[in-house]
């Protein structure tokens, strides 16, 4: 029998245990809400097993599809994907987020939301606004009204979705001096110079301008650890286009398709991630795919587009996809099949291997995993 003294000892090993695991929520979910989802959603994500349980949620949030948080993890910030576009900020503890405020993201659809590595300010893409949208962050977690807006002008040779400027994106590069803004209705990604103490605290003037081919509306970015390389994913052609910025001049290197030579359907490229290795670049495929595509890189960083391997998301619609720290997870939010789906990356040749473990969450677009 055991002793009281074993009993007592098991009992608080379980109790810290448990009080241990409560605190490592490590994914958040942003969702879009017409279907009954009750918005972001908070889990703990297993990086030994790859399991998910769920922690908690919000209510009553509407649209928020995509999310930002601190690196202090105290705070997240959600776009609100609404004609009516808002920013909503929360305070982050004890694995439950707390709305503190919801204010008006100046433009329709905001999609993408964003944190300046100083964690002085906030910028939203608006995409149906056509623009981008500034912040200032306050200590305590709430944001000032837009300080900022840069409205984008044009269109291209797209009729139906490229009619006028659809800003898709907002990501600062490694060395955290340039925001670079990506539109889909213009073909451009435009890089502005980034000065925290500078009012305005992005240099227009300076910008810096990255052509994309006509049609293939640039969509998601990633940047190369060395900060000489830029990706661009491009929802229109699916493509990859690869960039290279030096003294203030941008010059395009490669554009890669991210379909099978035989493909006749429509493209709907989404989201794009760099293993931690840098040895693959990862795209997700809407449209009549619904696939994630490993892109092998070339020791110089270029696409080896001979070789891309193809796997089904598991669902339908892959939105956002997320790649653990440890380059062993990649998980892929599939919007229309109310599913995320959870593969093992080989550590040998960067496949994706279906664990068989999932999350049911309605209309997930977005993946936090931190």
């Amino acid at each position: 029998m055991q002793s009281l003294y074993q009993k007592i000892f098991f009992g608080c090993a379980i109790l810290i245990s448990l009080n241990c695991y409560a605190q490592e929520a490590n994914l958040l979910i942003g969702t879009y809400t017409q279907k009954g989802s009750k918005g972001i959603y908070v889990y703990h994500f297993d990086t030994a097993t790859g399991k998910a349980i769920e922690l908690s949620h919000t209510n009553n949030v509407s649209n928020p599809s995509f999310l930002a948080i601190t690196k202090d993890k105290q705070n997240v910030y959600a776009v609100n994907e609404d004609v009516e576009g808002g920013v909503t900020s929360f305070s982050f503890k004890n694995n439950s987020l707390k709305a503190l405020q919801k204010i008006e993201s100046k433009g329709a659809h905001p999609c993408y939301i964003s944190i300046s590595p100083d964690q002085k300010n906030i910028f939203v893409a608006n995409y149906s606004g056509g623009n981008i949208a500034q912040f200032y962050r306050f200590a305590d977690g709430r944001i000032s009204n837009a300080r900022l807006i840069i409205q984008h002008k044009g269109s291209s040779i797209n009729k139906e979705r490229q009619e006028k400027a659809h800003v898709h994106g907002a990501f600062f590069n490694q060395e955290g001096n340039y925001l670079f803004t990506p539109d889909l209705g213009m073909d451009q990604i435009t890089a502005y110079p980034y000065k925290v103490n500078a009012n305005p605290v992005l240099q227009v003037e300076k910008q810096i301008v990255l052509n994309a081919n006509p049609g293939a509306g640039p969509r998601h970015m990633s940047f190369s650890k060395n900060g000489k390389l830029i990706y661009v994913i491009e929802e229109l052609t699916g493509t990859v286009s690869v960039y290279q910025i030096q003294k203030g001049m941008s010059k395009k290197l490669q554009t890669v398709s991210t379909h099978p030579t035989n493909f006749t359907g429509q493209a709907s490229s989404a989201d794009m991630h760099l293993s931690p290795d840098e040895k693959y670049l990862y795209v997700s495929n809407r449209g009549n795919e619904n696939n994630i595509v490993k892109l092998p890189l070339l020791e110089n960083g270029l696409i080896n587009a001979e070789k891309n391997n193809y796997f089904s998301s598991k669902g339908v619609k892959p939105r956002n996809f997320t790649i653990s720290k440890d380059g062993k997870w990649l998980l892929v939010a599939n919007q229309d099949s109310d599913n995320i789906i959870v593969f093992k990356i080989n550590p040998t040749n960067g496949d994706l291997v279906d664990t068989g473990h999932q999350i049911k969450v309605s209309m997930p677009v977005c993946l936090v995993l931190f």
